[in-house]
């Protein structure tokens, strides 16, 4: 898709344009390429003048070659922007060139930033003037989308942290809590990349001196935009900590406590085990017999034997559990001795 855009009463006018004839009455600003073929970008460029990149190897650049301006005076920049769905987020690569005061955009899809710089362009008379106000209103709009996103990280971390409060949590529970720990801690880092490329880029049109004196003072604003949302981002991170050990710490107990049980459980029967032994014993039966007792009323009363055993050991293991707790209640001064 391609999409060219020009002034038309202090507003953007857009026009789809589907073949180079259409260009030719055009004087636009900007010019947005999303998902072009190697034929649209070839008939493009020969139109302006330019080489137009494949939006395929915006991610094969090294960091170093992300923001460089040609011989001819382009001034390229290669930006990751960052798109937030509810099934996944990611940072979408989008190459920027300027050149003879025209914006041009290439990228592989659709972005939300985009959507609302065309919006803004289109219902606010004097909104941009030339190129780089357009470029400098993206990335503003990219700063206020990543707020957007840190907001939803913090109202899903808030639902998070009311599931951890709760004084029992399954191993489900903890599973699908740690799900959404991962995927908040995902957004928050990505968060973070987009705005620290977006600083970099801001940074370099400043410093290269390519921004009128009014263009300065917006893109210091962007600047502080971002300066603020690095505390938004740190404290994200050990929010997310906190919720992850506390989770975590919780699959501890829960494990604990089976291990507790089946502790008990071994006490309780090791006695009876050891009975047992010697009940399968030859001996038993023949001491049984130097008495006369008959061998089932012997062994009937030998399993009840065991079980006053086990139910006495049951018995002895509560009591000193009680006893323990109150111990430590009285220690910590909760309670009173009796």
């Amino acid at each position: 898709m391609l999409n060219a855009f020009e002034l038309h009463n202090g507003r953007l006018r857009q026009i789809l344009v589907d073949s180079r004839e259409d260009l030719a009455n055009l004087k636009p600003i900007w010019v947005d390429l999303v998902a072009p073929t190697a034929d649209v970008r070839a008939w493009v460029g020969d139109f302006f003048g330019l080489d137009l990149p494949d939006p395929d190897d915006l991610t094969d650049l090294e960091s170093s070659a992300r923001h460089y301006v040609e011989d001819n005076g382009e001034v390229h920049l290669h930006s990751d922007f960052l798109l937030d769905l509810e099934t996944e987020s990611r940072n979408v690569a989008v190459a920027f060139i300027l050149h003879k005061d025209i914006l041009f955009s290439v990228r592989k899809e659709e972005l939300p930033v985009f959507r609302l710089q065309r919006l803004r362009a289109r219902t606010q008379p004097g909104y941009v003037t030339e190129g780089k106000d357009v470029l400098l209103d993206l990335y503003a709009a990219d700063a206020e989308y990543s707020a957007d996103a840190l907001e939803d990280v913090y109202a899903d971390l808030e639902t998070v942290g009311r599931k951890v409060l709760n004084p029992r949590i399954t191993d489900e529970e903890a599973a699908q809590i740690l799900s959404e720990i991962a995927r908040g801690e995902d957004l928050n880092g990505r968060i973070r990349r987009n705005v620290l490329d977006t600083r970099r880029a801001v940074s370099f049109l400043m410093r290269g001196k390519f921004l009128s004196a009014d263009q300065q003072d917006d893109a210091r604003q962007i600047l502080r935009d971002i300066e603020s949302l690095d505390g938004h981002t740190t404290f994200l991170f050990g929010k997310i900590n906190f919720l992850m050990d506390a989770t975590v710490g919780f699959i501890n107990i829960n494990q604990n406590q089976r291990v507790s049980k089946l502790t008990t459980i071994s006490v309780i029967f090791m006695p009876i085990n050891i009975l047992a032994g010697i009940g399968g014993m030859s001996e038993f039966s023949m001491m049984t017999k130097e008495f006369s007792v008959p061998w089932p009323v012997a062994y009937a009363g030998f399993v009840v034997g065991s079980a006053l055993v086990g139910w006495a050991t049951y018995q002895a293991l509560k009591y000193f559990e009680a006893r323990q707790a109150r111990r430590a209640f009285m220690a910590k001064g909760l309670a009173k001795p009796a």
